[in-house]
């Protein structure tokens, strides 16, 4: 089992095991539609909403030319809101002309990864950590922005939110590296008990 240098990662490790995930999804443009669906929204309504998009189209895997395929009303209809709605073509879109690369994205850094991502409506830069972390699954991601790693790190380091949180959190995963996405998966995991 990985050893990291804080006693509270190494805590959580004992404790959840190993939570390694090291087969990395093939579906690029799906893995991001699915992400600009979740934005915001419970895992249980996501995976509802994300599930009737899938269903439109007999489960098959997502490519752009499906999504654009459908009139704006059926993908709201699945439940999507109307921005998410514009995101998701405009996303389809820029990967038919040529925009965004998909094809290539994997031979990047994460930060080169980071910034052609945010060229798309809708997709931030949580968006494209969590396609770092959970689609190419690169292992030194730390999403300093996501609320639940902000929760877990307040209650086990016992930190209050103040206007310097973000910098003593991300003081403290320097301490992980170069296995950043590991301790995430930890803390989150941490939430759950």
């Amino acid at each position: 089992m990985q050893k990291f240098n804080d006693p509270i990662i190494n805590k959580l490790a004992n404790k959840f095991g190993d939570l390694k995930k090291n087969t990395r999804s093939r579906y690029l443009f799906e893995d991001l539609v699915d992400s600009i669906t979740s934005q915001q929204l419970s895992i249980k309504a996501a995976a509802t909403i994300f599930g009737r998009i899938r269903a439109l189209f007999h489960k098959k895997t997502l490519v752009p030319e499906l999504i654009l395929s459908l009139k704006p009303d059926q993908l709201r209809a699945c439940g999507l809101s109307w921005a998410k709605v514009a995101y998701v073509q405009d996303l389809a879109q820029k990967c038919l002309d040529g925009f965004i690369d998909l094809d290539n994205l994997e031979k990047w850094s994460d930060e080169e990864i980071i910034k052609h991502l945010v060229a798309v409506k809708g997709i931030g830069r949580w968006t494209a950590e969590m396609l770092l972390m959970f689609t190419l699954k690169r292992p030194d991601v730390f999403p300093v922005d996501d609320l639940g790693i902000q929760k877990a790190m307040c209650k086990l380091y016992n930190l209050r939110p103040t206007k310097t949180l973000k910098v003593r959190l991300q003081k403290i995963a320097k301490n992980w590296i170069p296995n950043r996405t590991l301790a995430c998966r930890y803390l989150w995991k941490s939430l759950d008990n």
